[in-house]
């Protein structure tokens, strides 16, 4: 085993990169290792916790607080380290990683085992305009920040007399028609048409029509929700229009300079809302590497989630390329199901290897999937059985809520849930928290 005579402790060093999905599971899959001395494991991630993504979309809406869809990695993982801190290279001829720590410092740590699980990116295009004024929905912040400006553009357009600012106000672009697009879309447009009910003036008179507002979802293919039968898909842009919603397929964004959004089948119109959802690529950590990659950056790894060819290095989640038993010459979709499965396994089999024990493989048919349209609508296909609006909402919740770690979280998010059969949901805008000393500095700048 490779130590480090410089290291006090001498048990083998497990070192892991990234605290999301595959991070988390597989660093508390070692805790009985960790207390019967067999390994110490590190968690490095920039942010202290992890974020349940399929809870994103309620956490926006205001359906979940979005506290109960996070989990501190450091009270969950109370046997391992965690270093808050980004992975800038990692030498595994040498068995080194670098690390850009959240304190400004560069440190060298070094492993025996280390487990690559530093996930996706949104996969963005070099769009003009895009970068200025367009918004991710993979973490927790971008959620509740997406939430609040939805919120705000309410409010501007409430307030202002200028038509062409109100229209930009009132309009929102949405690029991607998978899982997060949909999701994301469905549930805040739900939760903006609510919000309209209480912008009215002092007679009582609506200030804004919730058929005022347009909702764009552009997507590219020919359909949405790839990961469902093409009838489930079409339902589901059925559903989305019945709502007013316009779904463009086959359809690209060409620019959104000066928040001017122009698609590639000639329409154009001013939007303050573009969110950006159109796939993920692997985390620009594992690019980094001396590690070998697959032709779409992925980290190439074996069945048993061990890196091809590197001996003590492990991979999984969305930044490995894990071949699926289920499907010879597959791989392993981007998605939690796997995710959460894979790092499990892959504790395991560390643990069968400092123990010397043979590895096993992954093996993991997908059993379907779930998706929430907004309150009380959804679409399911679950073992081939196709399911549709209330039932399938329920069944997104349910299995969902069953997956979140922790039974803290689990209850809290149940308790949730109850409380809003009993009051309404909660449409206020906290946009100021984004940047919480700019009143001050007026105040602080005028004396």
């Amino acid at each position: 085993m490779n130590r480090r005579s410089s290291d006090p402790d001498q048990r083998p060093h497990v070192l892991i990169v990234g605290g999301g999905y595959v991070g988390l599971y597989a660093a508390f899959g070692l805790r009985r290792a960790v207390r019967r001395g067999r390994c110490r494991v590190t968690v490095v991630d920039p942010r202290s916790y992890m974020t349940y993504q399929p809870f994103l979309p309620e956490a926006a809406a205001g359906s979940v607080e979005p506290r109960h869809v996070v989990v501190a990695l450091r009270k969950v993982l109370p046997h391992a380290s965690v270093l808050n801190g980004r992975v800038t290279k990692v030498d595994h001829a040498n068995r080194t990683v670098t690390v850009d720590t959240k304190a400004g410092d560069t440190a060298t740590l070094g492993y025996d085992h280390i487990v690559i699980a530093a996930g996706s990116v949104s996969r963005t295009l070099p769009i003009p305009g895009l970068a200025e004024h367009g918004i991710g929905f993979k973490y927790i912040e971008e959620a509740i920040g997406l939430r609040n400006h939805v919120l705000d553009q309410l409010d501007l357009a409430a307030s202002t007399a200028d038509a062409k600012r109100r229209e930009a106000a009132l309009r929102f672009v949405f690029v991607g028609g998978g899982y997060a697009g949909v999701e994301a879309m469905s549930e805040l447009e739900d939760m903006a048409r609510y919000a309209c009910r209480f912008y009215r003036d002092s007679a009582g008179r609506p200030q804004i029509d919730p058929a005022e507002m347009g909702w764009v979802l552009v997507e590219a293919s020919e359909r949405i929700l790839p990961e469902v039968d093409e009838d489930m898909g079409r339902y589901t842009v059925e559903c989305l229009r019945d709502r007013g919603i316009d779904v463009r397929l086959s359809t690209r964004l060409v620019s959104a300079v000066d928040g001017r959004i122009v698609l590639d089948d000639g329409l154009e119109f001013p939007a303050s809302t573009l969110v950006w959802t159109a796939g993920v690529r692997p985390s620009p950590v594992v690019a980094n590497t001396d590690l070998p990659l697959d032709d779409r950056g992925r980290v190439r790894a074996q069945a048993d989630l061990e890196v091809i060819g590197a001996d003590r290095a492990w991979a999984a989640g969305d930044c490995a390329a894990v071949p699926d038993l289920t499907r010879p010459g597959e791989f392993c979709s981007p998605s939690a199901q796997h995710a959460v499965r894979q790092a499990r396994l892959l504790a395991a089999n560390i643990d069968r290897r400092l123990r010397g024990k043979t590895l096993k493989n992954y093996r993991h048919a997908n059993v379907g999937s779930v998706a929430t349209l907004g309150l009380h609508k959804g679409v399911a296909q679950v073992y081939g059985v196709k399911v549709r609006g209330w039932p399938a909402w329920f069944m997104h919740r349910t299995y969902h809520v069953s997956r979140m770690p922790t039974l803290n979280r689990k209850i809290r998010i149940v308790a949730d849930w109850t409380l809003a059969l009993f009051f309404r949901r909660e449409v206020v805008s906290l946009g100021s928290l984004h940047q919480p000393r700019e009143t001050f500095r007026e105040v602080a700048g005028s004396g």
